[in-house]
């Protein structure tokens, strides 16, 4: 959704780099293009006002002038400030003391409240809760029967005592307040601690809407009550959200539909106009596509400088935990990796989700969106149907796959040999780097690791020519004279080691005599019985 905005933002810090002084001029010309970008993201005017207020009163003062590297301290400080218009900290649900906590959904229709119903009804079932939705839009059709279907598919029950309108032309039976106190005492009497109650929406705000909102609130006295908001609906997101914070008086922000590929402008404005924190947000049309929405994480997409945590922590949630013990143990005892193990690896990569949003998250991401907007997420599938077409030996001994198994893998996975071919070669690429690994070596080429191409142990040719390179010969006599009686004396004598000193406090050069031991430690030299 950001794609936009974080373009045009990281033209404009380009043109900082190298800059050892930040002129009055320069502060301008950058603030100028922050405020346009901002702006063409659909961001309220009254927001960029201050934002970019701020971000000039700031690169004016002493922390810019007295920074090493300006530019950078710039990128800070627009960073910092996206945090604060975000909401500046990550805010959780208050749950209530005494169970069930109350969370009630308001927004315009076409928002996603139903769907993000089950979305946070599922997200809270996985941190432990046991939740309960209830029906209270009986005006929309067919909006009970798409709750069902959805608390269905996230495995939460649903309170749905009244079928709503089928239809357009339906009047609908029972009352939407009265639907919502039964079910929060439904959810009482059936032990679910956290009660989700979707409401119904309109097209436009009006005041029929905001009064049933208000009496649904005042009759279960919810603890949080989310306001749901599409993040594509543009400047018209401020004037929605001021009108449902004087209507409902909301206690949090849920924004909605943040993959599509709008400007994103109402994510930068909600949190800023209303000082209600954005709490979720919805990233896709899948259950799981739902997450708690971090100020500063956000901020540093904007800025292209990626989202490792939430990397991190979506990884820890899908990652099987005895496969990668199983791994580890395999990677200790330096076993091969065999085509098994890498279809393993692929399936755990798939439990993560999107490739493409996973990489996204990645530093710098931006400058290879094209490549990755035309990454094809089916190639896991096919890299997965071409191992699966393998016979156990051959997952084993991918040595022994020709041209014959080769053309009989292709034909029982539906892809060319050459295709085949390729998966080959990138997997024995892998195997020679998990071998390298296991022994010690490091990753090839990575400076700074051990192993070839490293800083610390170089390429073994040059270890070799070092190593194979004559000693230059001292100028002083003296010092030439005695070194060459140390060289005859050497060979000479060449089994007898050169003093070298102790390790542990013996005296340097002392020959090592059995018979000083104390009683009993010769059966540690091969002398026990």
């Amino acid at each position: 959704m950001f794609n936009s905005l974080s373009d045009r933002l990281a033209s404009t810090f380009k043109n900082l780099r190298g800059k050892g002084r930040l002129s009055e001029a320069d502060v301008d010309a950058t603030v100028r293009e922050i405020r346009r970008a901002l702006l063409d993201a659909d961001v309220a005017v009254s927001v960029v006002r201050g934002f970019t207020a701020r971000i000039k009163e700031r690169a004016l003062g002493a922390e810019v002038s007295a920074a090493l590297n300006p530019g950078q301290q710039v990128v800070k400080i627009v960073n910092e400030e996206l945090v604060n218009i975000l909401g500046g900290e990550t805010r959780r649900i208050r749950l209530a003391k005494n169970p069930p906590t109350v969370i009630m959904l308001a927004g315009l229709q076409g928002a996603g409240k139903t769907t993000l119903a089950g979305k946070l009804s599922k997200y809270l079932a996985g941190q432990g809760h046991k939740p309960m939705l209830v029906a209270a839009d009986l005006q929309r059709p067919n909006a009970v029967n798409q709750l069902q279907v959805v608390g269905g598919r996230a495995g939460v029950p649903v309170y749905a005592p009244h079928p709503g309108a089928t239809s357009e032309y339906d009047h609908p039976a029972g009352d939407p307040v009265q639907v919502s106190r039964d079910g929060v005492a439904e959810a009482q009497a059936k032990l679910h601690d956290v009660v989700i109650i979707d409401t119904a929406g309109r097209l436009g705000v009006d005041a029929e809407m905001m009064q049933q909102a208000a009496d649904i609130r005042a009759a279960t006295n919810p603890d949080e009550v989310l306001f749901v908001i599409d993040a594509m609906i543009g400047q018209d997101a401020v004037n929605t959200a001021q009108a449902f914070e004087e209507g409902v008086d909301f206690t949090g922000v849920v924004l909605s539909k943040l993959d599509g590929d709008a400007r994103g402008g109402a994510a930068l404005s909600v949190a800023q106009v209303t000082g209600k924190p954005v709490m979720f947000a919805s990233t896709g049309e899948g259950l799981d596509d739902f997450e708690l929405f971090h100020p500063d994480r956000m901020a540093n997409r904007i800025l292209d400088m990626g989202d490792m945590l939430t990397l991190i922590e979506q990884a820890e949630k899908s990652w099987d935990q005895d496969e990668a013990a199983r791994m580890a143990k395999k990677f200790s005892d330096q076993e091969d990796f065999t085509l098994d193990d890498f279809l393993a690896q692929m399936a755990q990569i798939k439990n993560m989700g999107s490739m493409k949003k996973m990489l996204m998250m990645m530093p710098g991401a931006a400058g290879m969106r094209e490549q990755l907007e035309n990454f094809d997420e089916r190639e896991i599938d096919r890299v997965e149907a071409i191992v699966r077409s393998m016979t156990p030996h051959e997952r084993a001994a991918p040595k022994i796959i020709n041209g014959s198994r080769r053309s009989r893998i292709a034909r029982g996975s539906g892809v060319a040999v050459s295709d085949v071919n390729s998966m080959l070669e990138r997997f024995g690429q892998a195997q020679k780097m998990m071998k390298q690994m296991a022994k010690g070596g490091g990753m090839p080429g990575m400076p700074g690791m051990p192993g070839q191409g490293g800083f610390n142990g170089g390429s073994r040719k040059k270890q070799q020519q070092n190593k194979n390179k004559k000693k230059s010969r001292s100028g002083n006599p003296a010092k030439r004279a005695a070194e060459e009686k140390a060289m005859a004396e050497k060979r000479a004598n060449p089994n007898k080691s050169v003093p070298t000193g102790a390790s542990f406090g013996a005296g340097q050069g002392q020959d090592f005599d059995p018979s000083n031991l104390p009683k009993g430690f010769d059966k540690f030299l091969g002398g026990g019985r």
